[in-house]
């Protein structure tokens, strides 16, 4: 009735962080922490490694760079098998700032690239590789991926990259499951030696069942955040992946009680999930971020003005 060799990792924080410029207190990512801890979820992804030389502390709030003596905070005191993940973007990151993996509370990063910059990557997690942590690179917006470039990338990252697992992220929300089914396949034939894994974002309301379908052809590593909290229209909720997977070692309770004491205000604060503009980018395969100015507008309901935008825009 289920795989064990599946591993959930969840970035709500680091994904919900996109909302909210990272701006998270400590109460509410320790209570985070908490909850994952006790329902056995394999990893928490509590934000970016990114250059403080490149961004501005003013600006993003602590997550945005996720400073070891921040992320001690949070697990202190916590009896946990979680494990803590960060995430780095291709030329954002300054290698000087991590530490030896024994000596950091981190125990994996995640390398986000698009294909264009594979070799960046490789190079960014190999590095990683050798200072002791887990790796994964995440292949950003595949949906817009030509398929010839996207076999040459998995070809590369099967003969030169250390990461442990290589993630297909739908960035836009835009894939359907024939496609989902597809591309895993495809990774699954090139990647010999390396786990596959999914992101899924929720556009088109088709993340848990993209993540369903990706478990059907064999990838073991699963994004989800609890509620769904992500950047526009949000991510697979974990809550729902917890509900579908059959090992016993995942316990639902302490999520569905953190999105009741937590998550449900927080709604009241940030806007994300299932909402028309989003729905629109995803269907067209475009990038949220049209929507999400359209969401923080005086006309963030007039839907048909928008797709006929956006359509205008793609046939110019």
């Amino acid at each position: 009735m289920f795989r064990e060799k599946i591993k959930i990792l969840d970035c709500t924080i680091r994904d919900g962080g996109l909302i909210n410029n990272h701006q998270f207190d400590i109460r509410f990512v320790r209570e985070v922490y908490r909850a994952l801890s006790e329902a056995g979820v394999d990893y928490m992804e509590i934000g970016y490694k990114n250059s403080k030389k490149l961004f501005s502390s003013k600006e993003y709030g602590k997550w945005k760079f996720c400073d070891d003596s921040d992320i001690k905070k949070v697990i202190e005191g916590i009896p946990s098998k979680t494990k803590i993940s960060v995430m780095v973007d291709v030329d954002r990151v300054d290698i000087e700032d991590i530490k030896p993996r024994k000596e950091s509370p981190v125990a994996m990063i995640r390398v986000a690239s698009y294909v264009k910059d594979i070799d960046k990557a490789i190079s960014l997690t190999n590095q990683f590789a050798d200072k002791g942590y887990e790796t994964t690179i995440n292949i950003m917006a595949i949906s817009r991926a030509l398929d010839n470039e996207l076999n040459e990338c998995l070809e590369q990252l099967e003969k030169e990259s250390k990461a442990k697992v290589i993630y297909i992220v739908d960035s836009f929300g835009a894939l359907y499951q024939e496609t989902v089914e597809f591309l895993i396949k495809k990774a699954k034939s090139i990647l010999k030696t390396k786990e596959v894994g999914i992101h899924a974002h929720n556009n088109q309301q088709l993340a848990f069942s993209n993540s369903i379908e990706a478990i059907i052809h064999n990838a073991n590593y699963i994004d989800a955040t609890v509620y769904g909290l992500g950047r526009a229209a949000g991510n697979c909720p974990l809550e729902l992946m917890l509900g579908f997977l059959k090992n016993p070692k995942f316990d639902i309770r302490p999520v569905l009680d953190l999105i009741s004491k937590e998550f449900i205000p927080l709604r009241d604060k940030i806007e994300w999930g299932y909402i028309i503009p989003y729905a629109i980018t995803g269907i067209l395969d475009e990038h949220p971020k049209a929507a999400m100015a359209l969401r923080n507008s005086d006309k963030k309901e007039n839907y048909r003005q928008f797709y006929e935008s956006l359509v205008g825009q793609s046939q110019e």
